[in-house]
């Protein structure tokens, strides 16, 4: 039997490019599709000015983290779709009961817009809150370029060679893609318009704290180096707080 070519090694490796990049496309796709399916279908409307900013700000989330994975750092978008062995159970469920708030906020957002239970809410400070949500966005996409094993669920990546993210705004905290993500469940609502969205947006923003706690232990005792870096770098979420 002949021996693989170099030419067939490489178009083999750009198909796998390629159905990696496609179906994290179609994932994410789908995911969006689905959220601004549930919001508008709740609001009964689509001429909803405010729904259509906070699906704009989650879409340029997705363009941003493609932007920074597609073209440098495909193994962990491929991680990402399907983390391997390892992957903690106690953060799959946590992180399945943070998609219910975040399904819970699209639906209560949404009714709470055909219904108008929230009053109160200035367009100044839902403007102030898309920003805000924004900023949180733009956190978590830095995290990303920052961090090469930043997976979606909490796992020691041995097979990938994992080491300890310094850069980036890891050098102030040492999570700070839930940073930027607890402000967005925080911030998403009131640019919603919806007080009573808050409920699951600040359940959500809780479990990533609980979360935060969770993941800092485990990394303690089981990645080389995050104990030093923990002495360097000793908050979690704010600087000089926590």
């Amino acid at each position: 039997m002949s021996e693989p070519t170099a030419t067939g090694s490489a178009m083999g490796k750009a198909k796998g490019t390629r159905f990696v990049v496609a179906r994290w496309i179609l994932d994410q796709t789908m995911r969006l599709a689905g959220g601004t399916a549930v919001l508008f279908l709740c609001a009964g409307r689509i001429d909803w000015g405010a729904g259509w900013a906070y699906q704009a700000l989650t879409l340029s989330y997705v363009v941003g983290t493609a932007a920074v994975l597609i073209p440098g750092n495909l193994e962990l978008l491929a991680e990402r779709l399907s983390p391997r062995k390892g992957a903690k159970t106690w953060d799959m469920l946590i992180m399945s009961m943070v998609g219910l708030g975040l399904t819970a906020l699209y639906v209560v957002g949404g009714l709470d817009q055909r219904h108008g239970w929230s009053v109160g809410i200035a367009p100044t400070g839902q403007i102030a809150a898309g920003v805000v949500m924004g900023l949180g966005y733009a956190l978590g996409v830095w995290a990303t370029a920052a961090n090469r094993f930043f997976s979606l669920i909490v796992r020691i990546q041995v097979e990938r060679g994992h080491v300890v993210a310094t850069a980036g705004p890891y050098r102030w905290v040492r999570h700070p893609a839930y940073v930027g993500a607890i402000l967005g469940y925080l911030a998403g609502p009131i640019l919603l318009g919806s007080w009573w969205a808050l409920l699951p947006g600040g359940l959500s923003a809780l479990l990533m704290v609980v979360r935060t706690a969770l993941e800092d232990r485990t990394l303690l005792r089981e990645l080389a180096g995050y104990p030093v870096y923990a002495s360097q770098v000793r908050r979690r979420l704010i600087p000089g707080v926590w």
